[in-house]
C-alpha cells in the first residue's frame, strides 16, 4: 500500500519525505487556504522534495476553465496529478487529460458507481472519502470494499483506489486489508502508525539493560563525529 501525505504544509512534507516512507502528496483548496501559502509557488516546491505523484486541484467547476487550469498545472512538473471533482465536467476533463498522458486524481467520490465512472474516464486515482461517510453514519470502509471488488472484477481498469479522509491508523489498516492501492494520511495519522506502548516499554528496557553492561558500540571519537554531523 502506498502512503501519500494529505497536507499543504511544506515543512511537514519535507520532514516526512525524508523518512523514505512517503510515496506522494495530496492537496486541496481547503489545505492550501489553511497553509496560507501561494498555490502556484507551493506546488513546484512540493514536487521537488517528493518524487511520487503530487495532486494539485483545479479551482473551477466548468469544463473550459477546469481544462485550462488542468493544462497549466500539468506543466508544473512531471509528477503532477491534476485533481478534478467527480462531476460530469470533471470526468470530461479527466478523459481529455488522461488521453494526453497526464495523471488525474478524481476526488470527492462517495459511491461505487461514481468510482466506476472515474475509472472509465481514465482516472489514475479515484479518491473515496471514508471519514466523511463515517461522519454521516455510513460505513466508509464498505465503500472501499465495493470499489476494490469492482475494479478486481475488471482487470482492464487501471485506476488505483486512493483512500481519502483518513482519520487514524485503524482506517489505514482496514483499507490495506481490503486491498486499497493508496492511503492519503494527515501527518498526525502517519506518525500515529509508529506508536505502540509496548514498543516504548520494550525499548526502555533494552536501553536500561544495555547501560548496565557499560559497553558501547561506537568509540567516543565515533560518537562525537555523529553528534557533530547531526
Amino acid at each position: 500500500m502506498k502512503f501519500f501525505i494529505d497536507t499543504a504544509d511544506f515543512n511537514e512534507i519535507r520532514d516526512l519525505a525524508a523518512t523514505g516512507l512517503v510515496d506522494g502528496v495530496t492537496t486541496n483548496p481547503s489545505l492550501i487556504a489553511k497553509s496560507g501559502a501561494k498555490f502556484l509557488d507551493l506546488i513546484p516546491r512540493i514536487c521537488e522534495v517528493v518524487s511520487g505523484p503530487v495532486s494539485a486541484e483545479v479551482a473551477a467547476t466548468d469544463f473550459d476553465t477546469m481544462m485550462a487550469e488542468g493544462l497549466k498545472l500539468s506543466k508544473i512538473a512531471k509528477n503532477i496529478a491534476v485533481k478534478v471533482p467527480l462531476t460530469p465536467a470533471g470526468l470530461k476533463v479527466c478523459r481529455t487529460l488522461s488521453d494526453a498522458g497526464t495523471m488525474v486524481n478524481v476526488t470527492l467520490c462517495f459511491s461505487a458507481g461514481q468510482a466506476l465512472l472515474a475509472a472509465k474516464a481514465g482516472a489514475t486515482f479515484v479518491s473515496p472519502f471514508v471519514g466523511r461517510l463515517d461522519d454521516t453514519g455510513q460505513d466508509g470502509m464498505e465503500l472501499i470494499h465495493d470499489i476494490v471488488q469492482i475494479f478486481h472484477n475488471y482487470p482492464a481498469l487501471k485506476t488505483e483506489v486512493l483512500v481519502a479522509s483518513i482519520r487514524g491508523p485503524q482506517h489505514v489498516i482496514q483499507a490495506a486489508k481490503l486491498g486499497a492501492h493508496v492511503g492519503t494520511l494527515p501527518p498526525a495519522a502517519l506518525r500515529a502508525l509508529y506508536s505502540h506502548p509496548l514498543t516504548d516499554k520494550g525499548l526502555s528496557a533494552f536501553v536500561a539493560d544495555w547501560a548496565k553492561t557499560g559497553q558501547s558500540i561506537l568509540t567516543e571519537q565515533e560518537l562525537a563525529a555523529v553528534k557533530k554531523t547531526a
